[in-house]
């Protein structure tokens, strides 16, 4: 598929999802634990405080974090409909990988609108009940 085809695919998956694929955290965890989604937190190390989503044992989660995400490829699902959301800290790294796994053939990829330490406290407040 030429380059031009297939940002007119991804664009077009994209439009098929609700918000463009941008999710809250509510929608996250329902992608993750109801749909069995990947969560991809790709912040750099130098954005990670306290720990990373992996760390804190969220399921299905991933520290890949940007700079070097070309060394996590082997963690991607090899199904590519397989939901993924990217998360960082403001969406800026979530977007760019979102758009590497467009390129890569990944058709449900979502982002989360919110902060991923969000998302880390959301997980705490309710593994610890």
């Amino acid at each position: 598929m030429h380059m031009k085809d297939r940002i007119k695919s991804i664009i077009k998956d994209d439009l098929n999802k609700e918000n463009l694929g941008m999710v809250s955290l509510h929608q996250t965890r329902e992608l993750i634990m109801d749909a069995g989604a990947i969560l991809l937190d790709v912040r750099p190390p130098a954005k990670v405080t306290g720990e990373n989503a992996q760390e804190a044992g969220i399921e299905n989660a991933y520290y890949t974090p940007y700079p070097e995400f070309d060394q996590y490829l082997d963690e991607l699902p090899q199904e590519h409909d397989t939901p993924i959301v990217v998360a960082c800290l403001k969406g800026w790294f979530a977007n760019r990988v979102k758009g590497y796994l467009g390129f890569m053939g990944y058709s449900n990829v979502y982002v989360l609108d919110t902060s991923i330490e969000d998302l880390i406290e959301v997980h705490h407040a309710h593994a610890d009940k």
